[in-house]
């Protein structure tokens, strides 16, 4: 049998707090990265290398998009984070979906909270949609099956 990998056009991000259809929906996820910092350590009277050891992981600021909503539960989470300084971070999942619309992959991200969230700009010399962005930092994240 003939291994074909993913597409990547097809997926669904939840928010724990959210029961709205229209939430799931995004044009695109970014920001599904981990990488160690590291420390650098020069060894006395060896001068052909220096010894790099992992220190601690660090994880990628998540980038959701989308077209923009005029009644979202994800948006008034953001806004009650920008406006009353009222921070409740939430889970959140990333779920890749396969041609019949069931899990492939699920990123559980963990502790999640709004950094950012933007709105394209309006131009009335181009035909495209609002796009709203939204940025955030999270503790972590577990693949899961």
């Amino acid at each position: 049998m003939t291994y074909y990998p993913p597409v990547g056009f097809h997926f669904s991000v939840r928010f724990a707090f959210s029961g709205q259809d229209q939430d799931t929906r995004f044009q695109s996820v970014a920001g599904l990265s981990v990488e160690y910092e590291t420390e650098t350590i020069k060894e006395g009277g060896e001068n052909r290398f220096v010894h790099e050891l992992p220190v601690r992981t660090q994880y990628s600021t998540l980038v959701l998009k989308r077209g923009m909503l005029v009644d979202s539960d994800v948006v008034k989470w953001c806004l009650d984070a920008f406006e009353n300084r009222s921070f409740a971070p939430t889970d959140l999942q990333v779920i890749l979906l396969n041609e019949s619309s069931e899990p492939l992959k699920t990123w559980n991200i963990v502790q999640a909270w709004p950094k950012k969230w933007s709105v394209s700009d309006f131009n009335a010399e181009e035909n495209s949609l609002v796009i709203e962005t939204l940025e955030m930092s999270y503790r972590y994240f577990k693949i899961l099956n």
